[in-house]
């Protein structure tokens, strides 16, 4: 008969928890495939999902992520207002910027709102990977041109690109001025941003204000004509 070993098995080692992150994304499409990429990833989990700022901060009382990314346009407040909800409740948290505007417009608004990176949805997964690895460790993820941009004008040099009235906008009035510049009416701006037309009309009140234009039809071809400008130089 075989005798008994009188030693204890050594314990299994555990597997090192994955890093949890929640996704904040209005479109289904989007929201899904990104919550795919990132569960396909074996040190990674995605713990919540969210369409909306008032759902993920609903979510955010109830499990804290470890990371969280975020769009800019959502139904009603926008990401950047999120980022500073989400950040009063939980400071320090990484927040990653993923959105189809143009890094240009808002990479800068992102980074003062206090979210540590922004990337677009066009980017290579291996970048977009890259950008939620390097965020999780709290580090800071922007793409070359950007780092370059920000960089120039921390040192004093000069800027690659004019600065523009359009930095004394609010975070939700320049939204509203960038719909205005790709023509869309004030019903329109309401419905996509999911607020009344009395509250597009007095964005664009403060917008005229702010910018010094006579009224708002100057609001409007000042919107159009800046648009334009962006899209001929590629922004």
């Amino acid at each position: 008969m075989k005798a008994l070993s009188n030693q204890t098995p050594s314990p299994t080692k555990a597997s090192p928890a994955k890093v949890r992150i929640a996704i904040v994304e209005d479109h289904t499409m989007m929201r899904e495939g990104l919550k795919q990429f990132i569960n396909d990833a074996p040190d990674m989990e995605v713990c919540w999902t969210a369409s909306s700022v008032p759902e993920a901060l609903a979510e955010l009382q109830h499990c804290r992520p470890d990371m969280l990314t975020a769009d800019i346009t959502l139904p009603g407040r926008n990401g950047l207002e999120l980022i500073k909800d989400v950040l009063a409740i939980a400071p320090g948290m990484p927040i990653l910027v993923i959105s189809m505007h143009d890094e240009s417009l808002y990479t800068q608004r992102v980074l003062k709102c206090g979210a540590k990176g922004y990337i677009m949805k066009d980017a290579p997964h291996s970048d977009l990977m890259a950008a939620i690895r390097r965020v999780t460790q709290g580090k800071v993820w922007l793409s070359e041109k950007m780092s370059e941009e920000i960089l120039d004008a921390f040192s004093g040099g000069a800027p690659k690109r004019r600065v523009d009235s359009v930095h004394k906008l609010s975070d939700r009035e320049f939204e509203v001025f960038q719909l205005l510049g790709d023509g869309k009416s004030t019903n329109q701006i309401a419905e996509s941003l999911h607020i009344s037309t009395k509250t597009v009309d007095v964005h664009k009140s403060h917008i005229r204000e702010k910018l010094g234009l006579e009224d708002s039809s100057a609001v409007l071809r000042h919107a159009i004509r800046w648009a334009e400008t962006k899209r001929l130089a590629g922004e």
